[in-house]
């Protein structure tokens, strides 16, 4: 999993030219959003101090920004804009992010809105009675271990901002793929896994609001074209990585 880097570069503006500042940047910010070596950025303003501003900029990585923006002529087009401020510039660094982070209370995760490790455990134990009745997919657990529900259950529910107990107890990302590592998983059988867990979400008592079950979905697309692509007979195992902390995504929960 690559790990990206984040830009810092504070500025101190004095206070008569933060219009003209604020403008360069507006007109500036049209090439990050064009440069595919950038993720996000931001500029903020302090409130307590009105002089006090800071860029943060989401790279790739450092040397897509160093050795592929910086020489780009659209790094030159943005220092056209802002080369006035270049001298009032007190800090710029690259940081890496640490493991150390997450989500405040304001916005439940995904496992707190579904109900917690109860409504996984649910949704696994539905799932898999109607995977091992469906004639298209029983094939494919006729193998299945006696926990392997409740190793499902733990992993979505890490997947979705729970409890790290799958990491805790199996590994990572890799222990997951290398289950479907050589199973031949075909287009059908992964359309099939879909509609039965969405199925089992219904039966299971999952939220059902437009949300919560759009973020759901996503996960399922996303981690079902995983299994797919890794259980081809030429596929090769990745690297070890850990477990995908899947979000609300463009919408948060609904909450009148």
């Amino acid at each position: 999993m690559t790990v990206s880097t984040v830009e810092y570069i504070r500025y101190r503006i004095p206070e008569d030219q933060s219009g003209p500042f604020l403008a360069a940047y507006t007109r500036a910010a049209a090439q990050l959003a064009a440069a595919p070596e950038c993720l996000d950025y931001e500029l903020a303003r302090c409130e307590d101090n009105f002089e006090n501003f800071i860029l943060r900029i989401t790279w790739t990585s450092t040397e897509a920004h160093l050795e592929g923006f910086r020489q780009s002529d659209r790094f030159q087009d943005i220092l056209a804009e802002i080369r006035p401020y270049v001298g009032d510039i007190e800090e710029m660094r690259h940081y890496k992010p640490t493991a150390v982070r997450g989500q405040g209370a304001a916005v439940p995760t995904l496992y707190a809105w579904a109900g917690g490790t109860e409504a996984f455990t649910r949704l696994t134990e539905v799932f898999y009675d109607k995977v091992l009745k469906d004639d298209l997919l029983a094939p494919l657990f006729a193998d299945l271990a006696p926990e392997h529900a409740a190793h499902v259950a733990a992993w979505l529910g890490e997947v979705f901002g729970g409890p790290t107990d799958y990491s805790d107890t199996q590994g990572g990302h890799g222990h997951m793929v290398a289950k479907h590592m050589g199973r031949g998983i075909s287009e059908i059988q992964r359309r099939r896994w879909v509609n039965l867990i969405q199925d089992a979400a219904d039966d299971a008592g999952l939220p059902t609001d437009a949300e919560f079950r759009s973020a759901f979905l996503a996960y399922v697309e996303w981690g079902t074209r995983l299994a797919v692509l890794f259980s081809a007979p030429d596929a090769s195992a990745p690297a070890e990585q850990p477990v995908p902390q899947w979000t609300w995504g463009a919408a948060p929960p609904y909450q009148p």
